[in-house]
């Protein structure tokens, strides 16, 4: 098993840092829908005992990421599409009035912030950093969230998004129209610098919407990794 394995973070628990781990693989697709996973490799892997690794992984069978079959083991989910729409819809719904009240009035010192996440954007894209990218990505509309007083209502998003973001990672591996990403970034800054509404509901329609006719295209080149209709 080839896993994308950081350093802990300081302060993090083991428990966590196992979690982390393993979701962030899931999530990156190095641990593939449909695989076994084993507790006993992943805590060798990691140096850590089996408790933080079971723990962990009841964790992300609650979040719909592992699932068990009795008497055969623990396996990577497939990707639900029917889950990834709900996840989808209820982004679009908030992130559309999230984007109104920032198009209305948004702190000055975070267009920069925002300014400089599409700077590191590019660089991750030019390097094919995928996962990093997707993590910037995330954050810059966390941080239009934050501007907005509604740092809760992202935590909400942050809950239900892990089909949402293995789906978004599969668009960049596989090339469907990834680089078109940072510019709607840059309409949507342009959007709440300049107090356009009508500019920015427009683009974070499209933003997210994309991602429906990109599922289509992804099932049928990945049909592997996608649960059965």
């Amino acid at each position: 098993m080839n896993l994308e394995i950081e350093k802990p973070k300081d302060g993090m628990s083991v428990g966590d840092y196992v979690y982390e781990v393993i979701k962030r693989n899931i999530i990156n697709l190095n641990m593939a829908p449909g695989n076994r996973v084993s507790e006993q490799e992943i805590s060798d892997l990691l140096n850590v005992s089996r408790t933080p690794v079971r723990e962990a992984f009841i964790k992300l069978a609650k979040e719909g990421l592992l699932y068990v079959l009795p008497q055969r083991g623990t396996y990577i989910s497939y990707i639900d599409l029917a889950i990834v729409e709900d996840a989808r819809f209820i982004r679009e719904s908030l992130e559309k009035t999230i984007l109104k009240i920032a198009t209305e009035k948004f702190p000055e010192e975070l267009l920069d912030v925002l300014q400089e996440n599409i700077d590191i954007q590019k660089k991750l894209i030019e390097q094919k950093a995928f996962f990093k990218f997707l993590q910037m990505d995330e954050e810059f509309h966390k941080t239009i969230f934050i501007g907005c007083n509604r740092a809760r209502t992202w935590s909400f998003i942050e809950q239900i998004n892990a089909e949402y973001k293995r789906v978004r990672m599969l668009t960049f591996i596989a090339d469907v129209n990834w680089k078109n990403v940072i510019g709607q970034h840059m309409q949507i800054l342009e959007s709440i610098r300049n107090r356009d509404e009508q500019l920015g509901q427009e683009v974070i329609s499209n933003h997210i919407k994309k991602l429906m006719f990109e599922q289509i295209e992804l099932k049928e080149k990945y049909p592997q990794y996608f649960k059965g209709d």
